[in-house]
């Protein structure tokens, strides 16, 4: 049985210490795949049920390539613990055209945060996360992961670890003074909010009533909508997470950091993501690290 099948690989990857988001994000899809297949044992899977599953969902190809990876990276264990014999699921691509997205003027993030009600708490929470997606570069999932414990206010930096970045490695980022007075404000802010709303966590960026903010289906989370609806209230383009976290890695790249050490400080696995990243030529990467051999 698929369903059974799922329980015990789920427990695998809880002992294995895969992250809870990454597992709830692989469930998602599988439910979905379940659900529009009916497919009951997982001898009947195959490449027709996942094609005509891939065909029957109403979603964009970027996020059927999510989809894909997310049944991909299960059918991968059904392989390893030998409930299936051939990776028939090993050639399924889907074609994403690579779009290189803008990154953030200073002058749009300046004229947001001058227009944000910082008198309310999430205006107030909207704009250090914005702050901080800007001078850190660190993805909107990362925030909505941050604990207080992560942030050490003696060096001023913010400290990761694996169960919060995406490729389970570490990184340590400097902020500001600035920053990091926002980011104590914060905190003394949340600490009203838990008591209204009765909620015990450590989190350091709260939806309004207390919670985390992270949704487990999507990328998406509260901070997220909130920039959507200020681009679209106030009229601004590239004010969204992903060009707020590109405005980092421009910013570091024109003061003349090397794609190496911005690679490093957005976390990236490979060099070419970071050429992607910034829109580089190939040539530029190999000249620029040619100093460093």
């Amino acid at each position: 049985m698929v369903q059974q099948a799922l329980k015990t690989v789920f427990r695998q990857m809880e002992i294995s210490g895969n992250r809870p988001r990454t597992i709830e994000s692989y469930a998602f899809a599988w439910n979905e795949f379940i659900k529009v297949t009916s497919v009951r044992y997982i001898e009947d899977i195959d490449a027709d049920m996942i094609y005509d599953y891939l065909n029957e969902i109403d979603v964009s190809n970027a996020t059927k390539l999510v989809r894909l990876k997310s049944l991909k990276a299960i059918l991968n264990r059904f392989f390893d613990n030998r409930w299936i014999e051939i990776r028939f699921w090993s050639k399924i691509q889907i074609k994403v055209d690579k779009t290189i997205k803008g990154a953030s003027k200073e002058s749009d993030v300046e004229v947001l945060l001058s227009l944000i009600d910082r008198s309310t708490y999430v205006g107030f929470r909207d704009s250090v996360a914005i702050l901080l997606m800007y001078k850190t570069g660190l993805r909107i999932t990362t925030i909505g992961e941050l604990r207080e414990r992560h942030i050490d206010f003696t060096s001023n930096t913010i400290d990761m670890d694996g169960a919060v970045l995406k490729n389970r490695d570490t990184l340590k980022l400097p902020i500001d003074d600035q920053l990091a007075e926002m980011l104590r404000v914060l905190i003394e802010k949340n600490k009203q909010i838990r008591r209204k709303y009765n909620t015990r966590n450590t989190y350091v960026f709260l939806s309004a009533n207390g919670q985390g903010i992270n949704n487990s289906q999507s990328s998406s989370n509260a901070i997220s909508k909130s920039l959507t609806k200020y681009a679209r209230e106030f009229g601004l383009k590239n004010v969204n997470a992903h060009a707020l976290r590109r405005a980092f890695a421009t910013n570091l790249l024109n003061q003349g950091a090397n794609v190496a050490l911005i690679s490093k400080a957005l976390g990236h696995k490979s060099l070419e993501t970071t050429t992607v990243y910034l829109d580089l030529e190939k040539e530029f990467v190999a000249e620029s690290l040619r100093d460093y051999l």
